[in-house]
């Protein structure tokens, strides 16, 4: 799996998934739980990652749509 995005916007996350999906990329969401142990602050970010195989296409598409794509590490 790649990380392709982190934040700290659930929004974002949302949307970021609700965008590959549509396009048939499935995605998972790092991280969901963190808040429970930081108090619901927002502070850690969470991430979201995809199968190697599709993570090229999948930074394409949150570029196309304004949203800044993790690094390739």
């Amino acid at each position: 799996m790649d990380e392709i995005l982190r934040t700290t916007d659930p929004t974002m996350i949302a949307f970021a998934t609700a965008l590959l999906r549509a396009e048939d990329i499935d995605c998972f969401e790092l991280d969901v739980h963190m808040s429970v142990l930081e108090g619901s602050l927002g502070v850690l970010p969470r991430r979201l990652a995809v199968a190697r195989g599709d993570a090229f296409r999948a930074r394409a598409i949150l570029r196309d749509n304004g949203m800044e794509p993790a690094e390739r590490v």
